[in-house]
């Protein structure tokens, strides 16, 4: 939830955010207008309030008529009082309600607009030329099912579209791409954690995504729970309702967990294969900071995924996202896309956005400020490894006879193995 101080302060900057992330500007005014009736009424309340307790004084001081009419106007403020409070509780959920129909203001330098109209910040690796090696390009489910390490039609049968098992192979190379985002994530300061994937309500609210695309998360209506599509929600709930402590720096957490997506919106779209999929797994990084701390705390981030992606020796591009392709709770995201040989495309592989004090004050998560009261947090995050990237390395390590190159970095975690051969 954005900042209410800021928000009447700087109105059209709302407005502004509102209108760069394609959504409604007139929203803003309706926040205001609720939040005014909402002090209105709780001064009011306070009000009234204030003359129930002065009369109580007064009633144990007086006799006779005079005691008598102060109880019955006693009696009479406490209907109203009671009155008044529901009306400001009343008043102060509809503000809030209104309030977090607002997406986070993007940082200053954000591409305005929508999914097209990012900006391309930097080339790394250059894409292979199959043609000139003689290498037929292949698409990681031809290369996959040649290693026996996708199977997608067992998948659907168990299942239905869009899932798969991973299976030999495709079982031990998943693994290790998560085992060695896990360390690189150590090595860069996180400290590891397996999470939920079931969360309540209110976490999953206070992440911000059940806003636009609530459509694609999985929800167990008899449970009350959601499951999530990445161990960024689990985490940031983790310090719900806490009092930080960041006097020695962010506190960092890498999660490994299972992430579902219903995939709602994407009927027609890579349907082959496992780049668009309901299950998988990934390593999600997680900091809380500083506000003044965030956006180097959010170049951090970027840089451990793309040490990965280095480490992987992908072709990559780092893309900073328009406003418009933003989710609710980020500030600023930046993409990086692994060049897609079959597809001649740039696929997106990993993310890393910044929330600022966004996710903080929907979830209640501060730290002590040097006035003695207590400030939102910042929250920062990014993908270091999932599933996806399978298609990537396939595609892009793919060899003439069908076997695949290993990168070194994932060697340790497959006994060595510098190729993986096709199987008859």
């Amino acid at each position: 939830m954005i900042d209410l101080k800021l928000l009447r302060a700087e109105p059209d900057l709302v407005r502004q955010s509102q209108i760069s992330r394609g959504d409604d500007p007139a929203i803003v005014d309706q926040v205001l207008a609720a939040d005014a009736a909402n002090r209105t009424a709780l001064q009011d309340f306070e009000a009234a309030r204030a003359e129930q307790k002065s009369l109580g004084k007064l009633v144990a001081q007086a006799t006779g008529d005079e005691k008598q009419a102060l109880l019955a106007r006693t009696k009479e403020l406490s209907a109203k009082v009671k009155q008044l409070q529901a009306d400001a509780d009343a008043a102060a959920a509809t503000a809030t309600e209104l309030a977090r129909s607002l997406g986070n203001i993007p940082e200053p330098g954000v591409p305005a607009g929508g999914a097209d109209d990012y900006a391309v910040l930097r080339h790394v690796g250059t894409p292979r030329d199959f043609a000139a090696e003689r290498v037929e390009v292949q698409d990681h489910l031809a290369i996959g099912e040649g290693l026996k390490a996708i199977d997608m039609e067992r998948g659907a049968k168990v299942s239905g579209a869009r899932f798969y098992f991973l299976t030999g192979i495709g079982a031990r190379l998943e693994l290790a791409i998560l085992n060695a985002a896990m360390a690189t994530a150590i090595d860069h300061g996180f400290s590891p954690m397996i999470t939920p994937t079931l969360v309540r309500p209110e976490v999953m609210s206070g992440t911000g995504f059940l806003g636009k695309h609530a459509d694609e998360i999985y929800y167990l209506e008899k449970d009350d729970l959601y499951l999530t599509g990445t161990s960024e929600v689990a985490l940031a709930g983790y310090h719900t309702d806490e009092i930080l402590d960041l006097e020695d720096g962010a506190l960092r957490y890498a999660g490994w967990s299972a992430c579902y997506r219903r995939e709602a919106g994407s009927a027609g779209r890579d349907t082959r294969g496992i780049i668009r999929v309901h299950q998988f797994h990934k390593v999600e990084m997680f900091a809380y900071v500083r506000p003044e701390d965030a956006a180097e705390e959010h170049a951090r981030f970027l840089a451990a995924e793309e040490s990965m992606l280095q480490a992987l020796e992908l072709p990559y591009r780092v893309i900073d996202t328009a406003a418009g392709d933003l989710g609710m709770s980020a500030a600023r995201k930046f993409d990086c896309e692994a060049w897609l040989p079959s597809q001649e495309r740039w696929m997106e592989v990993t993310s890393t956005s910044n929330c600022t004090t966004y996710q903080a004050r929907r979830l209640r998560i501060r730290e002590r400020s040097e006035a003695g009261g207590t400030e939102p947090v910042a929250t920062v995050n990014g993908t270091i490894g999932t599933t996806r990237w399978l298609v990537a390395l396939l595609e892009n390590h793919q060899q003439a006879d069908g076997s695949v190159h290993v990168p070194e970095v994932l060697r340790p975690y497959l006994g060595g193995v510098e190729r993986l051969e096709p199987l008859a």
